[in-house]
């Protein structure tokens, strides 16, 4: 359909959409009752928790509505009313999203971004976090010296590129304490806990093996926190998650009680979710159907045999005491039938806490060989595919991480605007008889050059308007690049739809080319025109062009 006529129809559906539709959401460009917007609990304007939006998912953009129209141009949608033949009612819709679709894009790999140079991590690295503390990225991992020693080691960084060892006099090596090495690091993952004092911010979970007679008595005071498969009687263990904590990241002090007792064998990331205000555990668990007991135990396969590893989730209000985890995302049927989800890497968008992100080692015991790929989240809860398929494939024969690879928390803007994921690469694939040669794993990043991660993709003409947001400050940056004949335009409205004065899409700046944080101007000025803590509601008219991120800044930039 043409501009001009997509216009008119939505000029006419604006003008004729039926009540039932009006009164749940109002149409588009006609002013909103007050008691409407005051007295809503959910729906616009959406609040922001960072500076940052990145089209993860459809939560930001508007679905849209559509009508049909009697022939004096009244709404009959749905209408048991209306006695109306084959032809008698025309269908219109108004701010449908066109055009658009979604997509990750591939990661580019760095290798070996702290090289070993130091005698206590002559054979390997293996990571554990990588998290940015106010301008400081900080990094924990466990090393090991040529005598196959292990010990915990702390990096800092003041771009997330260069690394130093700061001498933190916590251990004796060789002789001397000149090291970046500290007492323990027992949690599979930290975190730093906003809500915490000051002796407890940062925190982690692990897991801890328990005596059977330490599993009873769990099972009595708490008979809802603990499942059978943790009782793993083929290997003699008996699983179970604890947390420790830490005032400065150094020195652990485990927590007595445990959290749950359940089979969570591998890699289980711990959390804060501020917006959730609850402590979060993603870990692994399976996806393994309810066993007929009418067939005698033992006659028959062990669930592990059957089951297929996936990622399950568990939250409570306190670093305690935890309900076992709810599986929340499994081997869909678009992978292979030999594919897993082995790990899990929850992390979120930089300066977007709401926007969180799972990077699951996908991985094909066809050939013991790994992938990640993108899961998206608007709560944490539900979870779905970031088309766009692999964004990290196992490397080449020979090369550092040729025969598998994982990756750990966090996702990190570093000082140039590149997004970078950390992960382990290993030469050897996953279940190789690792020995000296083949187990050391060397660090890598997951690099996407300027933050341009996922982009939502017009490979034509495309057009959508995004539900109101409150933006944390009134100038607008936009990550894009577009075609040669390409372009983005951008409208602001106000809540109650109206376009804000001098800046619709008639006088937007055309964006072209390939544009990095560039500030959106119109004629009408360099910002949204915004107050402090009014809502705008943004619409884009896009042609081949590409979107990755929109940033709001506190203050206008000269």
């Amino acid at each position: 359909m043409p501009r001009t006529r997509r216009v008119g129809a939505i000029a006419e559906v604006v003008a004729a959409l039926s009540s039932t539709v009006a009164a749940a959401q109002g149409p588009a460009n006609v002013p909103l009752p007050d008691h409407v917007i005051r007295d809503q609990v959910t729906g616009e304007p959406y609040r922001m928790y960072g500076h940052r939006i990145v089209f993860t998912h459809w939560q930001y953009v508007r679905p849209g509505m559509l009508n049909w129209l009697d022939r004096q141009g009244n709404g009959v949608a749905a209408s048991g009313q209306a006695n109306l033949g084959d032809w008698d009612a025309r269908f219109v819709t108004a701010e449908l999203p066109r055009g658009i679709r979604i997509t990750a894009r591939k990661a580019e790999r760095r290798g070996d971004i702290i090289p070993k140079e130091r005698p206590w991590e002559a054979r390997s690295l293996t990571l554990r976090t990588l998290l940015k503390d106010g301008p400081t990225y900080k990094l924990w991992a466990l090393c090991t010296d040529a005598a196959g020693q292990r010990h915990a080691c702390y990096y800092e960084s003041g771009d997330g590129l260069t690394w130093a060892r700061p001498s933190l006099g916590l251990v004796e090596y060789q002789g001397s304490r000149e090291n970046n090495l500290i007492p323990d690091l027992p949690v599979e993952h930290v975190f730093i806990d906003p809500a915490a004092p000051a002796e407890q911010r940062y925190k982690g979970v692990m897991l801890v093996p328990i005596s059977r007679e330490r599993f009873e008595a769990f099972r009595t005071q708490r008979p809802q926190d603990w499942e059978p498969r943790a009782d793993r009687r083929d290997v003699g263990q008996i699983y179970s998650l604890q947390g420790a904590v830490s005032a400065d990241g150094f020195r652990w002090t485990s927590l007595p009680d445990l959290f749950s007792v359940e089979h969570a064998d591998t890699l289980n990331i711990g959390t804060y979710d501020a917006i959730l205000k609850k402590y979060v555990i993603y870990t692994r668990t399976w996806w393994v159907g309810t066993r007929d007991d009418r067939v005698a135990e033992g006659q028959g396969q062990v669930w592990y045999a059957v089951g297929r590893r996936s990622i399950g989730r568990t939250a409570s209000e306190t670093f305690g005491s935890f309900p076992v985890s709810e599986t929340v995302m499994i081997p869909t049927s678009d992978l292979l039938p030999s594919e897993v989800l082995y790990t899990n890497c929850y992390t979120t968008i930089p300066g977007a806490p709401e926007l969180r992100l799972l990077f699951p080692a996908i991985w094909d015991m066809a050939c013991d060989a790994t992938r990640l790929m993108i899961a998206a989240s608007p709560d944490g809860r539900l979870w779905d595919w970031v088309p766009g398929g692999t964004v990290l494939d196992t490397g080449e024969f020979q090369t550092f991480d040729g025969g598998c690879l994982f990756a750990s928390p966090n996702l990190v803007e570093l000082g140039n605007g590149d997004f970078a994921l950390p992960y382990s690469g290993y030469r050897f694939p996953h279940k190789y008889p690792r020995g000296h040669e083949g187990f050391p794993p060397n660090l890598g990043y997951a690099v996407w050059p300027k933050g341009r991660m996922i982009g939502l993709d017009a490979a034509q003409q495309g057009e959508f308007t995004m539900v109101a947001v409150v933006p944390p400050g009134p100038t607008l940056r936009i990550n894009a690049v577009t075609r040669r004949g390409g372009s983005i335009r951008v409208e602001a409205q106000d809540i109650r739809r109206q376009p804000l004065p001098g800046r619709t899409f008639a006088d937007c700046q055309p964006i072209i080319g390939d544009q990095f944080r560039t500030r959106v101007t119109w004629t009408g000025g360099n910002n949204l025109g915004l107050q402090p803590g009014e809502a705008v509601v943004l619409a884009f008219r896009m042609d081949q062009a590409s979107i990755f991120a929109l940033d709001f800044e506190p203050e206008a930039a000269p």
